[in-house]
């Protein structure tokens, strides 16, 4: 016999179904304050800073990529430091060229002075004036002189590498003997002409079993370089001397050395000028935007340091 089946507890009985309810609680108005509307500044110009901001761009002038840094070709070559050389030897030499014809303009002035003295008596104000600015222009014409001397030498010896790496072949003479040429006294004089005809047949890319032959630019700079070491010479031997006739002498003397020194700035600009231009051509209409297409060779970027999922940012 089977027993009956109990009933099943009321509440076990499935409930009613109900419609799914959201409460959404909103705080009542006027219990936050409003935002404040701020009215538009009228515009007063650019911005203005007390100093110097450390954003943006770095003050550097836009040039062409011609090194990737820590690669081979970081390295800087001649080829690529002769035009900002030569623009550098190039305003120097031209400034003192400017400072030598002053030096020339005071001695001339001396000399007038002297011619002047010998029939009447000259105001001690004006001969004084003289002194002073003969004295000021000598010294910075000689102290000067230094500086694009030194310029030109340290030009010369890139543009020498230059041409050679250019060429593919080895510059024709050693350093030592491209010193001994310049700066020694009478050895220079028929030196700097093979040291430039060289240099300027190398920078011409003429074969290196031909001879050189000067162009007549080289040869004139050969003869304001012969001109103004043989009045120097000639100016410094002359003022051994102590007569008077022999000290006005040496005004005219050195009033010609420094005009022959300027002439000879002014011819070495141009020779520079010319030899970079041969070495390093720009060409304005040749200049276009470039972007970077691929970068082959360069180490890897240093990754940022991966951050804790949670981390404060």
């Amino acid at each position: 016999m089977l027993a009956a089946r109990p009933e099943p507890y009321p509440y076990h009985h499935r409930p009613v179904h109900r419609p799914r309810l959201r409460w959404v609680a909103t705080p009542p108005p006027g219990a936050w304050p409003r935002r404040r509307v701020v009215a538009p500044e009228r515009y007063l110009g650019p911005p203005a800073y007390p100093v110097p901001p450390r954003w943006g761009f770095p003050n550097l002038v836009w040039r062409r990529p011609t090194s990737v840094p820590g690669t081979a070709s970081d390295e800087v070559r001649p080829i690529d430091r002769v035009p900002v050389l030569s623009r550098s030897v190039i305003l120097v030499l031209f400034g003192f060229a400017a400072l030598a014809v002053v030096a020339a303009v005071a001695e001339i002035w001396r000399y007038v002075l002297l011619v002047q003295g010998r029939d009447s008596a000259l105001a001690r104000s004006v001969v004084a004036f003289s002194d002073g600015f003969v004295l000021t222009a000598g010294l910075l014409a000689s102290i000067l002189a230094l500086l694009p001397a030194g310029l030109s030498l340290w030009w010369l010896l890139v543009a020498r590498q230059a041409a050679a790496d250019v060429s593919g072949d080895d510059p024709p003479r050693p350093v030592w003997q491209v010193l001994v040429g310049v700066l020694v006294p009478v050895a220079n004089l028929p030196m700097a002409l093979s040291i430039v005809g060289e240099l300027e047949h190398a920078v011409l890319g003429r074969p290196r079993d031909v001879r050189p032959k000067p162009s007549r630019q080289v040869v004139v700079w050969w003869g304001a370089w012969l001109l103004n070491w043989i009045l120097l010479g000639v100016s410094i031997v002359w003022r051994f001397r102590d007569d008077v006739q022999s000290m006005a002498d040496s005004v005219v003397l050195v009033a010609l050395t420094d005009l022959s020194a300027a002439g000879l700035a002014v011819v070495t600009a141009l020779v520079v000028r010319r030899f970079s231009a041969l070495l390093a051509p720009s060409d304005a209409r040749a200049v276009r935007s470039m972007r970077v297409l691929k970068v082959a060779g360069a180490p890897e970027p240093e990754l940022r340091p991966s951050r804790p999922a949670g981390a404060a940012r």
